[in-house]
């Protein structure tokens, strides 16, 4: 299947009664378990199919909905969301760096992700998406914002504007691979919980394996691999503090397909089992 990003971008621009549902999530507390949650706001948008989708209001309140063709959540920055991948579905995802913005487009044939395209564009020139936002951040804060809200979606619409103006734009910037390296670890940063392998990675992001593993030894003086377990590995910790899993629930959760391999990869960082980690870590607390 193909699928233009610009276009569908260009359909939701053109036409306000493309755009079905708008929903928000807007609540910081700790996320439940395999829920997304960073420190930019984003866009999840359903293209094709149907998924379930899990997040919070302002009021700690959490929501379930069955989403729809052109149905949209807006997460604010530092709140969370968990969508429940079941039935084909495709989606595209907004992430709202400072830097930059990044659109993933994906697949879910229900056994596995398929990268279908990424697009990464720097955030330069007048910062028109800064604004608005700032404006649906403030919509939330009050809670105005509703799925019908007429400024919320007035709102939204203008910000898939400014974001397909910022893709039309040809921005010279100072480094082509330190853009690119930005961006897929940011993509990494989001994602890493999912199968995200070398080769998932260069089919998304339109580049060789081996060219990707240079990337990440020239730009971030790390290996692949080593990235994404340091990633992983962080969030492990966090599952071992604030959750009571197994180790086998633990290494799962965090990205790691083998709990064996991730205890291995757990001990030689930390000098500590997943275990003994958890163990001392409630041990201080209770000293405390």
């Amino acid at each position: 299947m193909e699928i233009s990003i610009e276009q569908k971008l260009q359909q939701f621009v053109n036409n306000s009664r493309d755009i079905n549902n708008i929903y928000f999530a807007n609540n910081s507390s700790t996320a439940p378990l395999l829920a997304y949650q960073v420190n930019f706001p984003r866009l999840e948008i359903i293209l094709y199919g149907e998924q379930e989708m899990l997040w919070a209001n302002d009021k700690g309140e959490q929501i379930s909905k069955t989403f729809y063709p052109n149905d949209m959540l807006y997460i604010v920055a530092n709140s969370w969301n968990k969508p429940i991948w079941q039935q084909p579905v495709t989606t595209l995802s907004i992430l709202f760096g400072k830097q930059q913005i990044g659109l993933s487009l994906l697949h879910w044939d229900g056994k596995q992700l398929i990268p279908y395209g990424q697009i990464n564009t720097p955030r330069r020139g007048p910062r028109i998406g800064t604004f608005i936002i700032q404006a649906i951040s403030e919509l939330t804060w009050q809670n105005q914002p509703a799925k019908q809200s007429q400024t919320a979606h007035f709102l939204i619409q203008g910000l898939l504007s400014n974001t397909l103006d910022l893709l039309n734009v040809k921005v010279e910037t100072a480094s082509k691979t330190t853009s690119l390296f930005e961006a897929i670890r940011q993509y990494i940063d989001t994602h890493f919980r999912e199968d995200v392998t070398r080769d998932f990675l260069a089919n998304m992001f339109y580049i060789s394996p081996n060219y990707l593993s240079h990337l990440f030894q020239r730009e971030g003086n790390i290996g692949l691999n080593e990235y994404l377990n340091q990633i992983r590995l962080e969030y492990a910790k966090s599952l071992l503090k604030n959750y009571d899993l197994n180790v086998k629930e633990i290494a799962l959760a965090s990205g790691f397909k083998d709990s064996n391999y991730f205890c291995r990869v757990f001990r030689k960082q930390t000098e500590r089992t997943p275990t003994e980690y958890r163990r001392q870590y409630h041990s201080k607390l209770s000293e405390s």
